[in-house]
């Protein structure tokens, strides 16, 4: 376990920064501004249906699941939310994180849910509301497995300077298998290995502008995605889903 530290964004909110790998969490620009740009508004407000489905690479500090799970409770969707990490952070870290306080209602009990999305066991299915349907992965992203087909993918790996075993052909293979027909797969890297191994597994490109302190993100479709996002790679062959 490598040394981590709790540091201040840009906006206030908290993320982790790991001296080792010179690498934060989330951005420094801000972290709920950077989650909620990246995974709320380019990926969950992607679907207009009533139930979605949504597999996370990275669960981290747990901000893309908490943000998630309240814009579920408020669009009134519901969601199945799978979520992997391999290297879990301890309750003690957790404690010191100040999501809830920032994202805080009098109508809901966002604390509560932050805890308990941290403190519910690995492995197991849990239930917040028929609205949240949630279960969180000990495991490596290189040996996990899933017959399930997920709507989303949230692709919030470390950078891949940092992880790139985790940015290749073959995991986004997966990540592909993965997918259902009209899925998507959204991440904040845009960087030209990353377009290249996406589009080697059969993935369109879509480029997107980037939250605060970042120029462009990334959507990756199995399936060709009409709408104001850029296409800037095409499949060199189609893929049967």
């Amino acid at each position: 376990m490598k040394e981590r530290k709790i540091v201040m964004t840009s906006d206030g909110s908290h993320t982790i920064f790991v001296p080792e790998l010179g690498e934060h969490y989330h951005s420094s620009y801000g972290a709920i501004q950077e989650s909620m740009h990246i995974y709320i508004k380019n990926g969950f407000h992607h679907f207009k249906k009533v139930n979605i489905s949504i597999l996370e690479i990275g669960f981290g500090t747990g901000l893309n699941c908490l943000l998630t799970m309240l814009e579920s409770i408020k669009l009134g969707k519901a969601t199945t939310y799978f979520a992997i990490e391999k290297y879990p952070l301890t309750m003690e870290e957790v404690s010191q994180i100040n999501y809830a306080k920032l994202l805080n209602s009098n109508r809901l009990d966002i604390p509560q849910f932050f805890n308990d999305i941290h403190l519910f066991n690995w492995n197991e299915d849990h239930y917040f509301s028929w609205f949240f349907h949630f279960k969180k992965i000990e495991a490596d992203l290189k040996e996990f497995k899933s017959r399930r087909k997920f709507d989303l993918i949230y692709f919030d790996a470390f950078a891949p300077d940092v992880q790139p075993d985790l940015w290749t052909k073959e995991i986004f293979d997966k990540m592909y298998s993965f997918l259902n027909p009209k899925g998507i797969l959204i991440t904040y890297s845009s960087k030209g290995t990353v377009k290249q191994a996406l589009r080697d597994a059969g993935f369109f490109i879509h480029r997107l502008n980037g939250p605060e302190g970042k120029r462009h993100i990334l959507m990756a479709s199995k399936e060709f995605q009409p709408g104001p996002a850029e296409i800037t790679d095409k499949p060199k062959q189609a893929k049967r889903n």
